[in-house]
């Protein structure tokens, strides 16, 4: 036998096999006490570390038949009973089972047999929105989707195809009108997706057939509704509309509304043309050089300078800009003055206490604080030393606005505070609209409150601000009263034709001159696409 016994191990002689394990040298006796461990024996792996006191020693091989302590695997659970949750995210509409789409695709194929070889132009395309089961306006989308725009004419099987993707992929009508707008690869809608639809509007709907031949003003118009239609459905400001977006909107129901409303300025969320009358004179008479751009001198005069020069300020720092490319050597846009003009006469909507908002908020940390309210009432109470009018002193009308937001941290106001109160206009007026704020003062809270409690259709400060100035307008137009830079010229031959049919809009001396329909562009306009006077 190559092992000599000893009476607390094995000893090992030289050439001899390995240890077997049942005289493998034991760290714990029968009482689990740890005996004493054989100075050549390395450190377990996991124990804590003690310094060392030689040379490390090498551990003995481990032979192959020593056992491993394996940690106990636990059992798995049984698994819990599975439960079906059903479906409750539906980004595309919630899909639905009574839509046959072989009896939709039928009804479609029906109706391009009537045309000449199975292809529908654009002129046809009112038939097969109807046939698609959409509104009449859908026409132009439906048209551009299925290619008609590069070939003049769809046929039969292309638009079928892209009919059945559609049915197919969208379940409701703000996925489908997303569908048909937007650019392939893209989930929303930018501005330049509309400009299509609009055009087709325009070409179209009978209460704008006086602009029909007037094309130098398309863009003009299409501009504006592209920027009312973000200003009330891009909740998020981030220049794309979803389709949740659009969802939740009225936009849908203003696009069906165009084909049984035969007055255009009926509909005055979006389309009235009378609104973009009154927007685009109102840009024009600040805009002196007339090279559809505006800078902060210009804009100070809106209103008889009524806006603080530290708010505008702020508008030109690019606050309320979405981060669009707008600004050029200090100037702003014709599209960024429809945010302007719509926000500064109607301060009670969402999107314009959001606009009045971010121009307030100087560092951008989403609350306004007493330094930032103080900053601007202090050119208010200049201005009205000014007009030897005492202005309350700040510490007085911080306790007023406060007693009137009731923000819900003290110190500090936030714009859910703002959107809370019903009288938000009032807030804002106080800090930079030196008319507005003395108008106010003229009221009492109580009156202010039975204002903002009204119900029913009643119309919103922009429709009453809208119908006022265009009355205005009309009125001096009638009386033949020039423009404040003295131009006044003969009409042309298109307008002494057209003087009948057009609005007062296209009889205004800056109207007459024509010029060529250029690309829409829908944030900056050049120089040369100006219409001068001739």
């Amino acid at each position: 036998d190559p092992f000599v016994p000893a009476r607390d191990a094995c000893v090992r002689q030289p050439g001899a096999r390995p240890a077997s394990p049942a005289c493998k040298p034991a760290l714990f006796d029968s009482l689990g006490a740890p005996g004493p461990a054989p100075a050549s024996t390395a450190l377990p792996l996991g124990a804590a570390a003690s310094p060392r006191t030689g040379p490390p020693v090498r551990a003995t091989r481990r032979s192959a038949g020593t056992r491993i302590v394996q940690p106990k695997k636990e059992e798995p659970l049984p698994p819990a009973t599975s439960q079906n949750i059903p479906t409750f995210y539906f980004p595309r509409g919630r899909p639905k089972d009574t839509v046959n789409i072989d009896a939709v695709i039928t009804k479609i194929e029906r109706t391009f047999a009537q045309f000449p070889h199975e292809r529908a132009t654009m002129e046809d395309m009112g038939r097969v929105a109807k046939a698609c089961g959409c509104p009449l306006y859908w026409k132009g989308p439906l048209f551009c989707c299925a290619g008609g725009e590069r070939t003049g004419a769809v046929s039969v099987h292309k638009f079928v195809a892209m009919w059945r993707k559609v049915l197919q992929s969208c379940h409701d009508d703000a996925a489908k009108f997303v569908h048909l707008l937007m650019s392939p690869g893209a989930n929303h809608l930018v501005q330049e997706d509309f400009v299509p639809f609009l055009q087709d509007v325009v070409n179209t709907h009978p209460g704008l057939a006086f602009l029909k031949e007037a094309s130098e003003f398309h863009s003009r118009y299409i501009t504006t509704v592209t920027q009312r239609i973000f200003y009330s459905v891009n909740r998020s400001w981030s220049g794309k509309i979803t389709c949740a977006e659009l969802r939740r909107s009225t936009f849908l129901q203003n696009v069906a509304l165009l084909e049984e409303e035969a007055d255009i300025n009926q509909l005055t969320e979006y389309f009235s043309y009378e609104h973009f009358y009154v927007i685009y004179c109102k840009f024009w008479e600040l805009d002196t050089d007339h090279d559809l751009l505006i800078d902060s001198q210009d804009l100070a005069r809106h209103s008889d300078h009524a806006i603080s020069t530290r708010m505008i300020e702020r508008i030109f720092s690019g606050a309320v800009t979405r981060g669009r490319k707008v600004q050029k050597e200090g100037k702003i846009s014709y599209a960024d003055f429809v945010w302007f003009l719509i926000s500064e006469e109607d301060k009670k909507t969402p999107t314009s206490i959001e606009y009045w908002f971010r121009c307030m908020d100087l560092d951008g940390d989403g609350v306004l604080s007493m330094f930032e309210l103080e900053y601007f009432y202090e050119e208010q109470c200049r201005r009205l030393d000014s007009m030897a009018i005492e202005a309350l002193p700040f510490e007085d009308c911080l306790c007023q606005m406060l007693d009137l937001v009731k923000p819900q941290s003290e110190g500090k106001i936030t714009l859910r505070d703002l959107k809370s109160c019903r009288l938000a206009h009032v807030f804002f007026d106080t800090f930079f609209n030196i008319e507005k704020y003395l108008d106010h003062e003229q009221k009492e809270q109580v009156s202010l409150l039975r204002e903002s409690d009204s119900e029913g259709p009643e119309l919103s400060d922009w429709e009453k601000y809208a119908a006022e100035e265009y009355d205005i307008l009309v009125a001096e137009e009638a009386a033949g009263e020039p423009w404040e830079d003295g131009y006044e010229a003969e009409p042309s031959p298109v307008d002494q034709k057209l003087g009948s049919l057009r609005s007062p809009l296209a009889q205004r001396p800056f109207f007459e001159a024509p010029s060529t329909l250029g690309p829409v562009d829908l944030y900056e306009y050049a120089c040369e696409d100006d219409l001068p006077p001739s």
